[in-house]
């Protein structure tokens, strides 16, 4: 390929200076035209030198697509937001995991004698308390909490008849909604309308994989056009080339007069003009390939260019615009997202609804305790009143095991069931959510329908595309090759001397343009092919999918009360 270029560009600066050449030999004897030939070195030299460092890599329509989906950078980004969108789910769910907590604090005090039976002695007191404690809200709407609590208390005071004092606890509080957040509640709304947009991510990548493959299907096209474009440019060049050479031998045998050089000379340098157009739109659909099918992390992103090894191909294709438009109906993205945003409304207002109801909760607290450690005898007051030692003997000794088994046994147990009620008075903020909820959901489903009514157009109008395109395909081809009879006899006429060189160049002109024509129309039908098979998938150019979701501003300000609640 490196080769082919270097050798291409040669013959394009050997051409340019041959053109300039006879140029200056056609006009010198009037002196109406010269160029300094430095010049003409100049130019030759710079578009002989022109660097070519390009490596070629052989490549299939289906080889691109699969690049595509392993290396564009759309695709690399789109394809984190299911990744996030777990990550949303994972922290919707854990406000329903249990939290644990414990504390272990240790507690001195000094109190100043306030009583006589003190006999003005500081009063010591120390306090030892741990604590365990455990919590849970339920997926079902429940709550509970469950703590134990120990301590261990010692004083000097005489009225304390335990030194020390061993105390344990366990409370436990139950909490079951009977109407309001009884089907649903917040947390129970957050994880729903979670998953649903974990499903909309999935939508929104398949979407993306799906328009990201068209565009390179569509970008392969037109580097194959590029190509064939190119080629055809080339043999216009040929011809005119061609065409040059005869009319020098006309001129030398004195059949044609030395001005109709010039003429051939001007058609060969616009034909020149036009293969280097036609070489920059190559590099244009390069470069556009390139990006959508390459990391440009990769160290030769700049210097592989692609070699089609499809042709672009004419295959008449039978459109049935109704069984597209059902298609299109039933799997277009921007439909799945209107729907999937619907049914977050459906969430949302189900949700509202249940927060009309009055608030009634059924509420159950346990609590059993244990008491224990060295019990003493009673403090002879009159003693310690008139200053006297006071003494004391130990009664009793229960031990902390002791108490913990009084505390798990249910020695001393205490309970307490009941039912609390609320009703607001008046209009509620979850009523006038709600009302506006349900307006915004039939908003919603009237922006469906509008939507719905939208992608039909839509499809209708890409397979007239196709089927215009296949129209111009035939039409095109039937003139490519009526002008290529049509420079076959105008060069027959020029060559009995009944025609023009005038005549000959406009014949050639209108091959060149007719060829073209055909290459593009066989393109514009392949890829209007492409994006009538995507369009049943994806909205193209943008739009689409945008509808209001109800409720959608009190979903968040949920999710902020969740957090606080936290």
């Amino acid at each position: 390929m490196r080769l082919q270029q270097s050798n291409h560009r040669a013959r394009i600066a050997a051409v340019a200076v041959a053109v300039v050449t006879m140029s200056v030999s056609a006009f010198g004897q009037s002196g109406q035209f010269h160029i300094d030939a430095s010049v003409i070195q100049a130019a030759a030299s710079q578009a002989a030198t022109q660097p070519a460092a390009e490596t070629t890599r052989r490549l299939s329509i289906d080889e691109a697509v699969k690049l595509a989906l392993e290396q564009n950078l759309g695709i690399q980004i789109q394809r984190i937001d299911p990744q996030i969108s777990d990550v949303g789910i994972s922290q919707a769910r854990s406000f329903w995991s249990p939290q644990l907590s414990s504390n272990l604090s240790r507690q001195s005090q000094s109190q100043a004698a306030t009583n006589s039976f003190a006999g003005g002695q500081t009063v010591d007191n120390s306090t030892f308390a741990s604590q365990v404690a455990i919590s849970q809200q339920l997926p079902w709407g429940a709550f509970y909490s469950a703590n134990w609590n120990s301590s261990r208390f010692s004083s000097t005071s005489l009225f304390q008849d335990f030194k020390p004092l061993l105390s344990s606890n366990i409370v436990a509080q139950f909490s079951q909604p009977l109407l309001r957040n009884y089907s649903i509640d917040q947390i129970r709304q957050q994880v729903q309308n979670s998953q649903k947009l974990r499903d909309l991510s999935d939508i929104q990548l398949g979407a993306v994989i799906t328009q990201t493959s068209r565009n390179v299907r569509n970008a392969y096209w037109d580097l194959s056009y590029a190509i064939d474009n190119l080629t055809a440019q080339q043999e216009s060049l040929k011809l005119a080339q061609q065409s040059l050479s005869d009319n020098r031998k006309r001129v030398e045998i004195g059949t044609l007069a030395p001005i109709d050089i010039v003429q051939a000379q001007a058609e060969v340098a616009s034909n020149e003009e036009r293969v280097i157009l036609a070489e920059a739109a190559i590099k244009r659909a390069q470069d556009n390939l390139r990006t959508l099918i390459l990391d440009p992390a990769t160290p030769d992103f700049w210097t592989t260019a692609f070699q089609p090894t499809d042709a672009a191909p004419f295959n008449e294709l039978g459109v049935d615009t109704e069984a597209a438009v059902r298609n299109a109906l039933d799997k277009r993205s921007d439909l799945k997202s209107a729907k999937n945003s619907i049914e977050r409304s459906d969430v949302d207002i189900r949700y509202l609804r249940n927060q009309i109801l009055p608030d009634i909760n059924a509420q159950a607290t346990y609590v059993t305790r244990g008491v224990g450690g060295t019990q003493f005898s009673r403090a002879n007051l009159e003693a310690a009143a008139a200053g006297l030692p006071v003494t004391r003997q130990v009664i009793n000794a229960r031990g902390f095991g002791t108490v913990l088994g009084d505390v798990f046994q249910s020695a001393y147990p205490d309970w307490t069931v009941g039912v609390q009620i609320s009703y607001p008075l008046g209009t509620s903020t979850a009523q006038t959510n709600l009302a506006r909820a349900k307006l915004q959901y039939q908003q919603a489903q009237t922006q469906m329908k509008n939507l719905e009514m939208q992608v039909a157009g839509q499809v209708r109008e890409f397979a007239r595309q196709v089927q215009t395109n296949q129209k111009r395909v035939l039409s095109a081809r039937a003139s490519r090759e009526l002008q290529e009879k049509k420079l076959e006899a105008e060069e027959k006429k020029l060559a009995a001397g009944m025609s023009q060189s005038f005549f000959v160049f406009q014949a050639q002109r209108d091959l060149a343009f007719a060829r073209t024509a055909e290459i593009q129309a066989i393109a514009d039908y392949n890829k209007s092919v492409v994006d009538f098979e995507t369009i049943q998938l994806v909205p193209l150019g943008g739009g689409g999918g945008n509808i209001t979701t109800a409720g959608s501003g009190t979903l968040q300000s949920g999710a902020n009360a969740i957090v606080r609640g936290q």
